[in-house]
This record gives structure tokens, C-alpha cells and sequence, in this order.
């Protein structure tokens, strides 16, 4: 039985959106239209301390500009709170999460990988962990990057679902959030690589499907750091698509096409969901020169 696709793209408004968001929004776009799916879009504010008072509607108007009509409700992690407490209150029930009083200066010296609390610690804010097992190896196949391998307890330990700070940890919101909308595809920038094992462990304990995935190559200035890292990325601009959405299209590997004369950019994204072929999104990192954009 053919499976219905549904993709998301999910930005954290901690400002405008520039040619990296861009890449992402196209790419998860053209992934799911290409497969005749939908395309979900959901503010991953769960980090309130980063957020920028007015960038989700600003990204949300830049997204409408260029023509990326979405299916669903706009989702947004600060109204979900209800639903990360439940899934967090079945793991703690189950015995695989536990509160953690120990603070960064003690994780340090156990080389970052968290696998046992020191005893006696006692914080009035202990984290929330989850208690990963001895010997958990995560196997999955991304579409772009192939198969890939992690031994979670050996490379990340036993990771914060909570922060001591009160906020959700974003490993447990994009499980619950892709769970409960129901995405069956996450198409993401590969700097979130590293994070699918994780994701693929909670959610077989708590017993949700694993999307497929599939990790877009990073835009990075000349310096090898991501783009939303860099001071020097500049926001796209809404009032002129075309010229941007050409550009991102050539970073995911696409021949280039002749548009119709005078098309918008809704007309141009219809094109390029006929034209897309996704065995030619290269890995990346791909290079941007910033001074020219």
C-alpha cells in the first residue's frame, strides 16, 4: 500500500529567513510535491531565549512571497507544551528518563558524554534525560547520504529532553511534533544529520512510525560556518523570488530550465516540481559567496 507523503519545513524564528532557510524551504517543498504529498509547515519557537520578537511572521510573509503554499495549520512549539509534558511523563513512567543534577562544569569532565549521574549532586533545576542503553546502535538510510550508523550511548549519552531552564529540548519536540502531524518525510539541512539517530530511538520508545529522512547540503561561507552562523548572511528578499529560487535550485544540483516569460513564482515552482530530480541533490557543504548575494 502506497503510503501518502507529508513533508514539513520548520524554521526557528531567530530572524529573517536567508538563502540557507531558503534551500531548505525548496528543498523539503520539491521533495514532497515531487512525490504528490503535502507540505506542513510548523515555528520551532521551543527555545524561547533565542527567539526574535516578530521573525515568525516576518519568515511566514517571506515564505507567502515566494509562492510556498502549505497544507494544514501553521503549527508553533510554544502552544504544545501539553503535548511534550505527556510524551515526557510516559518515558519518566517507563524508567527511561531521569532527572539529572548535574551541571556542564561536571559534564566536561566526563569528556561531554553523559552516562552516569556523580552522586550527592542536588540542583533546584535538574535536567531531564533520557537513559539511553548500554550498547544502542541506530541504523537508517537517508536519502541523500545513504546508510548511516550511530552507537548513541558511545557518541552522544544519555541527552536532555528537559533543560534546566525549563525548556523543552528540541530532540523531544520535533519527535512529538512529527508524530502528532503526522510527517512521513523531514527533509532538513544536514547539520541535523547527527540528531536523526536520537530521534529515531525516542521515537521507537514511545512507540511513534520514523519518517524518512533526507539531509540537504549546508550553505556555508568561506570560512566552512553554516549560514545562519555567519554575520555575514543577508535575508532574502521577498519583493524580487525568481532570482533567489534560481539560485537555490542550482545548489540542490537541478538543471537549470527555462521559465514561462513574465512567470510568477507560484507558476515557477510548478515547473521545478515537474523538473526536479531528486537523486541530484549533492551532500554539500556548498560555499556561498556572501559578498555577492
Amino acid at each position: 500500500m502506497q503510503v501518502h507523503v507529508r513533508g514539513r519545513f520548520a524554521p526557528s524564528p531567530t530572524g529573517p529567513l536567508h538563502p540557507g532557510s531558503l534551500l531548505a524551504a525548496l528543498g523539503s517543498w520539491l521533495f514532497a510535491r515531487h512525490a504528490g504529498g503535502e507540505w506542513w509547515l510548523r515555528i520551532e519557537d521551543v527555545d524561547r531565549i533565542r527567539e526574535v520578537a516578530g521573525a515568525a511572521d516576518d519568515q511566514l510573509a517571506t515564505l507567502a512571497a515566494f509562492g510556498f503554499a502549505h497544507d494544514g495549520p501553521v503549527e508553533r512549539q510554544s502552544n504544545r507544551d501539553a503535548l511534550y509534558a505527556a510524551a515526557l511523563d510516559r518515558l519518566i513512567a517507563a524508567g527511561h528518563a531521569f532527572e539529572c543534577h548535574c551541571s556542564r562544569n561536571v559534564l566536561e569532565a566526563q569528556g561531554g558524554i553523559h552516562r552516569a549521574c556523580v552522586p550527592g549532586l542536588q540542583r533546584p533545576d535538574p535536567a531531564i534525560r533520557l537513559r539511553v542503553p548500554d550498547g544502542c546502535s541506530i541504523d537508517f538510510i537517508d536519502a541523500i547520504h545513504g546508510p548511516k550508523s550511530q552507537r548513541v550511548d558511545r557518541d552522544v549519552g544519555d541527552f536532555v529532553l528537559k533543560r534546566s531552564d525549563g525548556c523543552w529540548a528540541y530532540q523531544l519536540a520535533v519527535v512529538v511534533d512529527d508524530a502528532a502531524q503526522g510527517i512521513t518525510a523531514v527533509v532538513r539541512g544536514a547539520d541535523l544529520l547527527d540528531s536523526s539517530a536520537r530521534q529515531i530511538l525516542l521515537q521507537r520508545l514511545l512507540g511513534y512510525p520514523t519518517p524518512d529522512y533526507a539531509h540537504l547540503p549546508l550553505l556555508v561561507d568561506r570560512l566552512g560556518h553554516k549560514l545562519s552562523k555567519s554575520s555575514a548572511a543577508h535575508p532574502i528578499d521577498r519583493g524580487d523570488p525568481l532570482p533567489a529560487l534560481r539560485d537555490a535550485w542550482r545548489q540542490l544540483g537541478q538543471q537549470e530550465f527555462a521559465a514561462t516569460p513574465h512567470a510568477t513564482s507560484h507558476e515557477w515552482l510548478h515547473d521545478a516540481v515537474e523538473r526536479f530530480v531528486p537523486s541530484r541533490v549533492p551532500r554539500g557543504p556548498l560555499s556561498l559567496n556572501l559578498e555577492q548575494s
